[in-house]
């Protein structure tokens, strides 16, 4: 047996199902290798892709994803992938090859320290220096990845050390099973105290409650208590926006409706909180409030996030301790009631119907949410159109609102989607996004279509780089070095063999994207929009929001 057949028979012990790759020659022996065992290796057309749709995996089924490359420029093109999943705290193993680390004729052709490069954006990265190494490196690989606060970890597996035969009787080791600690009894009681002494508690939910167990407790500690939440984008379904007790999500970095809640709050409850993913200074400005941080790991002490109670442990067990020393507690939160009617009507109500052309960002979420059920998977890229659909798209479960908002890079959108229904084929999935992202990996269509994922992707075109525009606007430059030129969107789709659709009328969006998801194979469908409500609404409205919670 060769170090590359230990190297996947340890993959296999992990129970890793897929190997996302763009594999060059120095992976040729770990490919052999992948091919004749049991995980199926999905071949994409850049190595962006494999990263982007291993991150995505990890997030929706709690499982490492692996992503493969080979050295130099594969290994280089793989790094926005994995400073997403590092700084999104997902848990993801990048593999690379090497050049021989012995007798290497090639001498520096192509080679670079990969893994030094990989330094500041994973959780750890090695090199394979001999067969004897494999079984310990990456049973810590896979162990570090899923340690809380999750994260990346890269493996380089040179060419030599890839062929080299293993001494009789190494094997993988074994997947041992962990448990998370229970909170600190103290500290439940101090969290608990310091409800109860707070005049307007509210709670604020992130990325890390997106687990099954947490959706549930958090669904028991808001009806026994009446303490209300707000999800982060990261966190939007972690409650369910049908729950009595959920004000929805914050959207756009700026003072919303939303903000006037927090601002009357005394005490902010933080739930699986990042400062990576919502910037505290944005609830937190004049450092007043008392933050009791409940998650899996020690908060990150920041100017704006000095929590003064930690509950740290497995965060369902730490909600339903609180819940239990909060049996004879409940907030009379009447005037929230009042607020969550308002939202209701501000985010789901104005817009939904307007039937301008092109339309405007408000109509097109308004038919997106109508045409997927409750379940069904929405991916977004990166641009403004996503703020857009983070305040406006209700959410109702975990893993239905794919997007990130740590790393927020352009062209994790199709690739984001073609995982997520991979894993996910008895649900529809759509993927939104913008013709700048679109471009960036739009190449990752051909393998939707060779690999038989039918996707759809709802392309919003502007012809320029929408959230940047906006921005130059607002700060009072002209309009300058942000227009693009585009393709026929729907014959590039075509020219892939999958179907593509444009949009000629605002009526036809939902129409269309139901013929899409019933076509059951890749479709693009291409749709104009009118950003002007980036103005009238985020720059006017929310400029003049006056606050009112008596």
């Amino acid at each position: 047996m060769r170090a590359a057949d230990l190297f996947v028979r340890c993959l296999e012990q992990e129970g890793v199902a897929y190997v996302f790759a763009l594999p060059g020659e120095e992976n040729l022996d770990l490919l052999e290798a992948l091919r004749d065992s049991s995980i199926h290796v999905l071949v994409t057309r850049h190595e962006q892709g494999a990263a982007f749709m291993a991150a995505t995996y990890a997030r929706l089924t709690g499982k490492v994803g692996v992503c493969l490359s080979t050295l130099g420029p594969g290994a280089t093109n793989l790094v926005t992938g994995v400073a997403h999943a590092q700084l999104g705290g997902i848990p993801l193993l990048a593999i690379t090859g090497q050049k021989p680390i012995r007798q290497n004729w090639h001498a520096d052709f192509q080679v670079i320290d990969v893994v030094d490069m990989f330094q500041s954006l994973t959780k750890r990265t090695t090199q394979i220096r001999g067969p004897l190494s494999i079984p310990k490196e990456i049973r810590h690989a896979f162990k570090l990845a899923t340690d809380e606060r999750q994260g990346a970890c890269h493996i380089e597996l040179p060419e030599d050390v890839a062929q080299e035969e293993v001494p009789a009787g190494m094997r993988p080791l074994p997947v041992g099973r962990m448990r998370r600690p229970a909170p600190d009894a103290d500290a439940i009681v101090q969290a608990a105290e310091q409800i109860r002494q707070a005049r307007h508690p509210i709670l604020i939910v992130s990325s890390r409650a997106q687990r099954r167990r947490v959706h549930a407790a958090l669904r028991e500690f808001c009806d026994a208590t009446n303490i209300y939440l707000i999800h982060t984008q990261l966190g939007k379904g972690a409650l369910g926006d049908d729950h009595r007790n959920s004000l929805y999500a914050f959207g756009i970095h700026k003072h919303d409706y939303v903000n006037c809640v927090v601002d009357a709050a005394d005490l902010i409850i933080t739930v699986g909180y990042s400062t990576h993913e919502h910037p505290p200074r944005l609830w937190n400005d004049s450092l007043e409030k008392e933050i009791v941080h409940i998650d899996f790991v020690r908060a990150r002490t920041e100017t704006h996030y000095n929590p003064r109670v930690e509950v740290l442990g497995d965060i369902a067990n730490s909600l339903d301790a609180l819940r239990a020393a909060l049996d004879d507690y409940e907030y009379d939160a009447a005037p929230l009631e009042r607020t969550r009617a308002e939202l209701h009507e501000k985010l789901f109500v104005e817009g939904a119907t307007d039937s301008a052309f092109p339309p405007r960002p408000r109509r097109i979420v308004a038919e997106c949410r109508r045409v997927l059920d409750h379940e069904d998977i929405l991916c977004l890229d990166n641009g403004i159109y996503k703020l857009w659909f983070a305040r406006h798209y209700p959410t109702y479960a975990i893993g239905t609102f794919v997007l990130d908002n740590t790393l927020a890079t352009m062209g994790a959108g199709l690739p984001a989607a073609m995982a997520a229904k991979l894993v996910n084929p008895e649900r529809r999935v759509l993927g939104v996004v913008g013709d700048g992202g679109f471009l960036m990996n739009s190449q990752e269509m051909e393998t939707a279509v060779r690999l038989r994922i039918p996707v759809v992707i709802l392309l919003l075109n502007d012809d320029g780089f929408g959230f940047i525009r906006w921005k130059q606007a607002s700060m009072g430059y002209r309009d300058f070095g942000l227009q693009l030129g585009n393709p026929d969107f729907v014959a590039y789709a075509r020219s892939y063999g999958a179907e593509g659709h444009r949009i000629s009328a605002t009526d036809e969006l939902g129409p269309v994207l139901q013929k899409a998801f019933d076509a059951q194979k890749p479709v693009l469908i291409e749709c104009p929009i009118d950003y002007s409500e980036n103005i009238t609404v985020w720059n006017q409205e929310l400029g003049s929001v006056e606050c009112r919670m008596d």
